[in-house]
């Protein structure tokens, strides 16, 4: 059923459920008439389970962000290529593209914790993989192109059941919190992580960076493992995967607005995103740092990304998103059209941190509004596509920055990034202006 005059129609609307879980109930404070409280920030972390997902993730967070830093940064010492930076994430994103959407379709099929200890196994073994070779002076670009895959196909099906997975750990009305703390994980990840592997890489060398990253994906393992989850509905199953995939397009195309949600995603991964992959090449060609400058960089715009990610956290269940969604929308390429006329240290950190905050507003509030209009039904499959947009045009957006750093420079293709974000943001608010008024 499509909406009329630019509102969500639900597609279905199920009996009311018994509370799943056992937590204490939420504060009083009316959504109209936010307060910044403790309470109302971490309003997740009531729930037992999403106590230990929150803890197992951030340890495990922090060893991806120290190994992404270091593989960048090695394989740029490796070959000395802006181009190369591109490859890396275009190697990743080739699997994103080719079973993202059989990941969706097989976490609305499978128990979505199994499916998670599986993926998170595999990462582990990935990392150690490469943790062996640098340490055996082994390591050769190749090496890096072929684990970034693996890596890629690994989270085509880890991306979409971790998303949906949220929903099983929390009540629809903390969904939103729980997905700003999740990005509070995420980057108080970014923030430390590139940090640390900085100084790891300059003192010890990129091996251990690796290595703690295998180590690290042992913490959000077990505590998958620990949780007690509340039965979950069966689910019905259509005759075959390509069914299932038609019912959760079918249900896009009548839902124009998360549709243009999913968009915007996308084009924040095409446009926006992109650009971190040159910071490495930007921290030695326009910096003239080292390792030691490309994590201050990257821990920059994590530093960022987490006030934001907190902010919106402590707004607990407030009706603005939409019109919070848009003021990130245009703050973020305004802020990276600024950043490519940087060229001095503590100014291209400033303008990292804003550019970080703008990215999480957006990326944020995209996932939450997605989250609470799809039905549970759905959720998998269409977080699937989701995850398919974001994470496949990633490798597109590195692959194309790469290139144009290569044959221009860093500075000009950080502009044409930032210039084709802010058409796109346009679009939307020309095409779709009702997400605006998303509450």
């Amino acid at each position: 059923m499509k909406p009329a005059s630019g509102e969500v129609v639900p597609v279905e609307t199920p009996a009311p459920e018994a509370p799943r879980f056992t937590a204490p109930s939420a504060d009083n404070i009316p959504a109209s008439r936010p307060r910044f409280t403790l309470a109302r920030t971490f309003a997740a972390l009531r729930y037992p389970n999403y106590r230990l997902w929150f803890v197992g993730q951030m340890v495990s967070l922090f060893g991806t962000w120290m190994q992404t830093t270091a593989q960048g940064f090695l394989i740029f010492e490796l070959t000395h290529s802006p181009a190369y930076l591109g490859y890396v994430g275009f190697a990743a994103g080739v699997p994103v593209w080719l079973f993202t959407l059989v990941g969706g379709v097989v976490s609305d099929r499978v128990s979505r914790r199994t499916l998670l200890v599986v993926t998170q196994t595999s990462m582990m073994v990935l990392a150690f993989v490469l943790a062996v070779l640098t340490f055996a002076h082994a390591v050769r670009p190749w090496h890096i192109l072929a684990l970034a895959f693996l890596l890629g196909l690994a989270n085509a099906f880890d991306a979409p059941a971790r998303q949906a997975f949220v929903s099983e750990m929390v009540d629809r009305e903390d969904l939103t919190n729980a997905i700003a703390l999740n990005a509070t994980m995420f980057n108080a990840a970014t923030a430390v992580g590139p940090a640390a592997a900085g100084v790891t890489y300059a003192w010890f060398g990129p091996a251990w960076c690796f290595t703690l990253n295998g180590l690290s994906f042992v913490a959000v393992i077990t505590a998958l493992l620990l949780m007690r989850l509340p039965p979950q509905p069966a689910r019905t199953r259509a005759a075959s995967a390509v069914d299932d995939l038609r019912e959760a397009l079918g249900y896009l195309a009548s839902q124009p607005i998360v549709a243009a949600l999913i968009g915007l995603v996308g084009a924040m991964s095409l446009f926006g995103v992109s650009f971190m992959a040159l910071m490495p090449a930007w921290a030695v060609t326009i910096l003239h740092g080292g390792a030691a400058t490309n994590g201050l960089l990257l821990s920059a715009r994590g530093a960022g990304a987490l006030v934001a990610a907190l902010f919106i956290a402590s707004l607990g269940r407030f009706t603005f998103k939409g019109r919070l969604l848009t003021f990130g929308s245009i703050a973020f390429p305004i802020l990276l059209f600024a950043f490519a006329f940087t060229g001095s240290l503590p100014l291209s950190l400033l303008m990292l941190a804003g550019i970080g905050a703008g990215a999480i507003l957006v990326m944020n509030l995209c996932n939450a509004l997605v989250q609470t209009i799809v039905p549970n039904a759905l959720r998998g499959r269409v977080m699937g596509i989701y995850t398919l947009t974001f994470f496949g045009m990633m490798p597109l957006g590195a692959l194309w920055i790469g290139m144009v750093a290569q044959y221009l420079s860093a500075p000009q293709a950080v502009l044409v990034a930032a210039i084709a974000s802010l058409a796109i943001t346009a679009l939307v608010w020309v095409k779709v202006p009702a997400v605006r008024r998303l509450e």
